[in-house]
């Protein structure tokens, strides 16, 4: 028996909570991503808070609290067998309690270290990576992250911004994390039109635009270097990548 739930970390901790009240289950997946299977019979699992709760509270009881951090970061990810990786190690870990994150190379506990270190290294990332530009007083950061990393990194602007109002748009998701009198919400987020910035705004991009590229030793260029720290599939998003000889011949 198949469980399919919303897509919601409440979802998922539901459906968990039914593996030990209910069915026993042979997965978890997502209902929106589902392919139904002549073989595996399926049940669609309404999300309950509470319940939710339970197991949230359990994970963090008999297992640790790093546990369930490392649950969250591995839900967040982009992998595509996430839920049932989740399932495997809560299962685990309930009968390994405290120390079961140092069974590293246990093969139900090795991907949630696995994946919790990729997820955690691009938030990283990003904290460094995300340009911001004022929209009529607002700051706007647009993004493409692999994971869904935006919840991770929305506490660090906070409070870096704290006295700003800002949007933090995963452009890849539809989703933004909106900032404003101390507090942040996570929304979805499409824009209608393309964003029009002032010429303020364009004059500060072309400086930056400009510094970046005389900043550079031609002598001492390692393309490479530059790849791993800064992917391409990052770089249309980061200001700096995107200027042109007229752009910065305008300053």
């Amino acid at each position: 028996m198949n469980y399919l739930y919303d897509g919601s970390f409440d979802g998922l901790l539901t459906c968990i909570y039914w593996n030990y009240y209910g069915e026993k289950i042979s997965g978890i997946y997502n209902v929106n991503q589902y392919q139904q299977s002549i073989i595996e019979n399926y049940k669609i699992i309404k999300t309950d808070e509470k319940l939710a709760e339970k197991v949230y509270s359990a994970i963090e009881l008999k297992i640790s609290k790093q546990a369930l951090d490392y649950v969250y970061y591995c839900f967040l990810s982009n992998n595509l067998n996430k839920e049932n990786y989740i399932l495997d190690f809560v299962k685990i870990g309930f009968k390994l309690g405290k120390n079961t994150l140092d069974y590293y190379s246990h093969d139900k506990i090795m991907p949630i270290h696995e994946i919790y270190k990729k997820v955690s290294f691009e938030r990283h990332r990003f904290l460094g990576l995300l340009r911001f530009s004022d929209i009529k007083g607002i700051l706007y950061a647009k993004y493409s992250p692999d994971h869904n990393i935006s919840v991770l990194v929305a506490d660090h602007f906070a409070d870096r911004l704290k006295n700003e109002k800002f949007i933090i748009h995963d452009i890849k998701r539809n989703l933004a994390v909106v900032y404003s009198d101390s507090s942040w919400y996570l929304t979805d987020f499409k824009l209608k039109q393309s964003i029009e910035y002032s010429e303020k705004e364009k004059l500060f991009q072309r400086l930056w635009q400009g510094y970046f590229n005389q900043l550079s030793i031609k002598e001492r260029k390692n393309i490479n270097l530059q790849f791993q720290f800064v992917p391409a599939r990052y770089r249309k998003n980061l200001v700096e990548f995107n200027y042109t000889v007229d752009s910065l011949q305008n300053i």
